[in-house]
């Protein structure tokens, strides 16, 4: 275990992200009304497992397949020069496409809004939904766009020293959400 998640305590385990996503997926189908057009698209990395986590559980209740994807949003971030390059993800759009659905983006953490205003960019050059709705597992506050989750697991208030740190069983071998304190940059003036 690294230094950041050494101090870092555990807010959701693993039978309550599966709990959420459970109350997640009953609050899509009583909104999109049975969730006929609903197509689950998830940014990558840890919003794409989250997405096919959901669309499972919508499955079940609604008895139809769900339709899934990803959507890379690298080439649409707005803070691409003040970083190294980074390797592009996949985007997978379901056979059928996005256009006259209702597209749920998924995502685990939303924060500043720029990720998912990203997405909504990035989705503009795909297709035309329907409506577009986001779902994610922990809002911690701290916009800096008018964006707002239509379905959240968890509002997590933060202060900016705090870091949340989400894990999931098929990236990182078990299923939590992690708050700590956030560490200095190495070399960081304090």
């Amino acid at each position: 275990m690294d230094s950041q998640q050494s101090d870092a305590r555990p807010v959701l385990e693993g039978p309550d992200i599966a709990r959420v996503l459970t109350r997640i997926a009953h609050e899509i189908v009583e909104r999109a009304k049975g969730a006929d057009d609903v197509v689950l698209l998830g940014i990558p990395t840890r919003g794409v497992f989250l997405a096919q986590r959901l669309a499972a559980k919508l499955e079940e209740i609604t008895d139809r397949k769900i339709p899934v994807g990803s959507l890379d949003i690298t080439m649409y971030r707005d803070d691409l020069r003040m970083h190294p390059p980074r390797a592009l993800a996949r985007t997978d759009i379901p056979g059928d496409g996005i256009d006259g659905r209702l597209v749920v983006l998924v995502d685990d953490v939303l924060f500043s809004g720029r990720t998912i205003r990203a997405a909504l960019d990035a989705l503009n050059d795909i297709g035309r939904p329907r409506a577009v709705q986001l779902a994610v597992l922990v809002d911690r506050g701290h916009r800096e766009l008018p964006i707002r989750a239509d379905y959240v697991g968890k509002n997590l208030p933060t202060s900016l020293r705090e870091t949340v740190k989400v894990q999931l069983a098929e990236e990182d071998g078990r299923d939590t959400v992690l708050l700590g304190a956030k560490q200095p940059s190495p070399g960081a003036q304090q």
